[in-house]
């Protein structure tokens, strides 16, 4: 399947995703039908934006709702829709894709976490588990890349998993970080 194929499937399962949440956001300004007028509408400004990740069309497919939404009460006098629409009422019930600053500072720090206890793995370990978790090689490729038995590997790799739990652990339930320093 061609690249642009396979954005235009993208774009549309997105578009079908996206329509039923939107006109059950215009539904709060409009009646139904208005809401659903007003949703296609929309969605058919947004083809000329097709290319743009799902995250950007999820915020400008609203914008433009309200554009739309503020065209259609000038088209038909003014009264019919206000002449301003807030793009942030009635907004927090939508779920946001971006996680919040206090989500993405936990998920740095427990990356900074992790990053640690992988390098102090003893080294063969620490080598098994990049290659299996990392490069997504099989147990019978590193067997083989090491010279040992697919057991072993698998010795590694649990000690390693044993490894970063525990030091998962140790740094999540307030323990000492530093235990063998």
């Amino acid at each position: 399947m061609s690249a642009g194929a396979e954005q235009d499937r993208e774009f549309e399962a997105f578009i079908r995703e996206q329509r039923s949440i939107l006109v059950g956001y215009l539904c709060r300004r409009l009646p139904e039908e208005d809401a659903k007028d007003v949703a296609q509408e929309a969605m058919v400004r947004l083809l000329r934006y097709r290319g743009l990740p799902q995250e950007q069309l999820r915020r400008l497919v609203y914008r433009i709702a309200a554009n739309a939404l503020l065209d259609r009460g000038r088209r038909s006098g003014g009264t019919a829709a206000p002449q301003q629409v807030s793009l942030s009422v009635d907004h927090d019930w939508l779920a946001s894709p971006e996680p919040s600053h206090e989500q993405r500072i936990d998920t740095q720090q427990q990356l900074v976490h992790v990053r640690r206890l992988i390098l102090e793995l003893p080294e063969r370990c620490r080598e098994v588990y990049l290659l299996n978790r990392i490069e997504g090689m099989s147990y019978p490729q590193i067997a083989e890349r090491f010279g040992i038995s697919v057991k072993a590997v698998e010795k590694h790799i649990s000690r390693a998993l044993k490894g970063l739990r525990e030091g998962l652990a140790r740094v999540e339930g307030g323990g000492p970080e530093e235990e063998a320093t």
